[in-house]
C-alpha cells in the first residue's frame, strides 16, 4: 500500500512540473489564433484575387485545413422555380398614356410668340429625359417648343445633331396635338431671334417654372434653358405624366438607319436561340475609378485607377471596402454571372454585352464566358462595315445597344445610371418583361462568403435576395423613384386577357393615375411592405449623389469636374 502512494505522489509531482510547460503552449496557441487570418478573412482575400484569375469556382477548393463546397453545377434546371423568360401577373397591366378629355388641345393654349429652347446634357439617354422634359416642360409654359439642341461638348463628345438620332418629322407631328413643335426660330427682320438664356433648379415643378420662366417672355419672345437634366419634377400632375410616356414611348423614335441596323443585330441574337439576355455591363476604367471600389487587381489596379481617379478633384474616396457592403459598387462580369447562375439561367444561354471598353479586357471577362461561353456584343455579330456608319458616333453605338437591350427578352444591368432606368421604365410600360437589377448591398455579403457554404445554399439566398428586384408588377410602388424609371402614371391594371373595365374597392386602389378616356383601370400595387427593406439603400448608389444634391440650382455649387462626373455615369 506505501509503495503505491509513493508512486502516486510521484506522478503528482510530475505533473506539478509539467504544468507550466503546458500553460506555456497553450498562451503560444491562443495567441496565433489570433494573430491568423480568420477563414472570413482568408475568403475575403481570395474573392478579390478572382477578379484576374480565369478559374470559375466550380471544384472543390482545399483551404485552411478543410475543404470548399461550393461548385457551380453544370446545370440549373432543378435550381430553378420560376419562369425565367416573363414576369408573373404581368398580362394582368398595361400601358395607358392617352390624353384624357380634359387635357386641350394644343391648338388652344400655345401663346403667340412665345419659344422655348432647350440644350440637353450628357449621353444619349440622359439628353433623352431632357428632350421628354422639354416637351412637357413647353405645355407648362403654353409655348412653342423648338426642336431641342444636343449635347457635343460632354464627356461622350459626339457631334450628332438631333435628327441624325430620332425621327424629327414623327416627334413633330406626333405631338402635334399636346405641343406645337418648330425646327427652328423664326427670324425677324431677316435675322433669328436672340433667346434669353437661363437655367431652372433641378426637379422643378409646374409652379417652379412659372416663377422662373414664365415672366421671361414679357421681355423676350425666346427663352433657352441650358444643361436641361432632370429639371422637371419627379411628381407631376397626371395629365403632365401620361404627356412624358406619350413623348419617351412614343414620339421619340429612332433615325430609319438605327433601326435598321438595330433590328439586323436583334434578328441575329434571336436566330442563335429562342431566347437571350442582354446586360448592360458598365464595367468601364472611368466609372471603376469613380466607385473607389476595390476589385483585386492588386497595385496595378490601384495605381491605375488612382490615375484616373486624380482628374477629380472633388472626388473623396477613403473605404472601398465600406462602398462594397453598401452595395456602392457595380457586380464584376464574374459576379454578375454568377447571380444569373444562380437565378436559374443555363449555361447555353445567349448573352448580349452592352458596354464601352471592360477594365482588363479579356482577363476580365473570362470567368464570366466559363460561366455562359455564348457571349456577343454589336462588334462580333456585326461586321466592321456593317457598323461604320455609327463607330464614330457615340450616341449612335449606343442607340444601337438600347436597341438590342430594349427587345431581349431578359435585361440585367450593373448600374443605376439613365439607360438602366430608361429601359426599366420602357419594359415596364411594354408588357413588363423581366429586368433584373442586382441587389448589390445584399449580394454583396455572398460574393464574400460564398466559399463556406454549397451552391445550393448560395443560390437559394441568391434569389431570396431578388425578390424586389426582377422587374415584377408589384415592385413599382407610386411615388418612389424616378418617373423614367417607374412610370405608374402610365400603367394600368386589368383583371383578365380581354382588358375588362374594372371598379376597384376603395381599400385597394392605389390612386396612381387616371384612366384612359375609354377605360377606368387600376393599376394595383401587390405587397407593398414587402420589399420596404431594402427600397432606399440596396442596389448600387452613385457617389454622385455626395457631390451633386438633386435640389441643387446649377451655377451656384457645380464646378467642370462634377459636370463631368455627371456625363459620365449618364448612359
Amino acid at each position: 500500500m506505501d509503495g503505491h502512494r509513493r508512486r502516486h505522489n510521484q506522478k503528482l509531482n510530475r505533473f506539478r512540473y509539467l504544468l507550466p510547460a503546458i500553460s506555456a503552449i497553450s498562451g503560444a496557441i491562443l495567441l496565433l489564433s489570433f494573430l491568423a487570418p480568420s477563414p472570413d478573412h482568408l475568403h475575403h482575400f481570395e474573392h478579390h484575387a478572382s477578379l484576374h484569375d480565369n478559374v470559375i469556382d466550380d471544384a472543390p477548393v482545399i483551404r485552411a485545413g478543410f475543404t470548399s463546397v461550393f461548385k457551380v453545377p453544370t446545370s440549373s434546371k432543378m435550381i430553378s422555380d420560376r419562369n425565367l423568360w416573363s414576369t408573373s401577373m404581368s398580362e394582368f397591366y398595361h400601358g395607358c398614356s392617352n390624353a384624357s378629355s380634359q387635357f386641350p388641345k394644343a391648338q388652344f393654349v400655345t401663346q403667340p410668340n412665345r419659344y422655348l429652347l432647350i440644350a440637353t446634357s450628357g449621353g444619349l439617354n440622359q439628353q433623352r429625359t431632357g428632350i421628354t422634359d422639354a416637351v412637357v416642360a413647353a405645355r407648362i409654359l403654353n409655348a412653342t417648343l423648338v426642336v431641342p439642341k444636343l449635347d457635343k461638348k460632354s464627356f461622350w463628345k459626339d457631334a450628332s445633331t438631333f435628327s441624325e438620332i430620332f425621327d424629327v418629322d414623327w416627334f413633330i407631328s406626333y405631338l402635334s396635338k399636346d405641343v406645337k413643335i418648330i425646327r427652328e426660330l423664326p427670324h425677324k427682320g431677316g435675322r433669328k431671334w436672340s433667346p434669353y438664356s437661363t437655367r431652372v433648379p433641378r426637379k422643378c415643378d409646374e409652379r417652379c417654372y412659372h416663377i422662373h420662366v414664365l415672366p421671361l417672355f414679357s421681355k423676350r419672345r425666346a427663352v433657352q434653358l441650358s444643361k436641361f437634366d432632370y429639371r422637371l419634377a419627379n411628381k407631376l400632375e397626371t395629365n403632365f405624366q401620361k404627356l412624358r410616356c406619350r413623348v419617351n414611348y412614343h414620339a421619340l423614335k429612332f433615325t430609319d438607319p438605327i433601326i435598321k441596323m438595330g433590328q439586323k443585330l436583334v434578328n441575329r441574337m434571336r436566330n442563335m436561340g429562342k431566347h437571350f439576355v442582354a446586360l448592360h455591363l458598365r464595367f468601364e476604367p472611368d466609372m471603376l475609378a469613380f466607385s473607389g471600389c476595390y476589385y483585386g487587381g492588386g497595385e496595378k489596379e490601384i495605381k491605375e485607377l488612382t490615375k484616373i481617379r486624380k482628374r477629380w478633384k472633388t472626388l473623396n474616396i477613403s473605404d472601398p471596402e465600406k462602398e462594397r457592403r453598401q452595395g456602392r459598387c457595380p457586380l464584376t462580369p464574374e459576379e454578375v454571372g454568377l447571380m444569373l447562375r444562380a437565378l436559374g439561367y443555363e449555361k447555353d444561354t445567349n448573352i448580349y454585352v452592352a458596354s464601352g471598353e471592360v477594365y482588363g479586357g479579356n482577363e476580365t471577362l473570362n470567368p464570366l464566358r466559363a460561366l455562359f461561353p455564348n457571349i456577343y456584343s454589336k462588334e462580333t455579330i456585326a461586321t466592321e462595315q456593317e457598323l461604320e456608319p455609327f463607330s464614330s458616333f457615340s450616341s449612335r453605338m449606343a442607340a444601337l445597344d438600347f436597341m438590342v437591350c430594349d427587345e431581349s427578352d431578359v435585361f440585367v444591368t450593373n448600374n443605376n445610371g439613365n439607360m438602366a432606368k430608361i429601359l426599366a421604365g420602357r419594359r415596364r410600360y411594354f408588357g413588363h418583361k423581366p429586368t433584373i437589377r442586382p441587389n448589390a448591398k445584399k449580394l454583396s455579403r455572398l460574393f464574400m462568403d460564398r466559399k463556406n457554404m454549397t451552391w445550393e445554399d448560395f443560390s437559394s439566398q441568391v434569389r431570396v435576395h431578388q425578390i424586389g428586384f426582377m422587374g415584377e408588377p408589384n415592385e413599382a410602388r407610386p411615388g418612389r423613384g424616378e418617373f423614367h424609371e417607374n412610370p405608374t402614371s402610365c400603367i394600368c391594371g386589368k383583371t383578365d386577357h380581354k382588358q375588362k373595365t374594372v371598379s376597384l374597392p376603395r381599400k385597394i386602389r392605389n390612386g396612381i393615375s387616371e384612366a384612359d378616356e375609354t377605360v377606368n383601370d387600376e393599376y394595383i400595387d401587390h405587397n407593398q411592405e414587402r420589399y420596404n427593406e431594402d427600397e432606399e439603400d440596396d442596389g448600387l448608389v452613385s457617389n454622385l449623389q455626395y457631390l451633386l444634391n438633386d435640389t441643387i440650382v446649377d451655377g451656384l455649387s457645380t464646378v467642370s469636374d462634377e459636370n463631368e462626373l455627371e456625363d459620365l455615369l449618364s448612359d
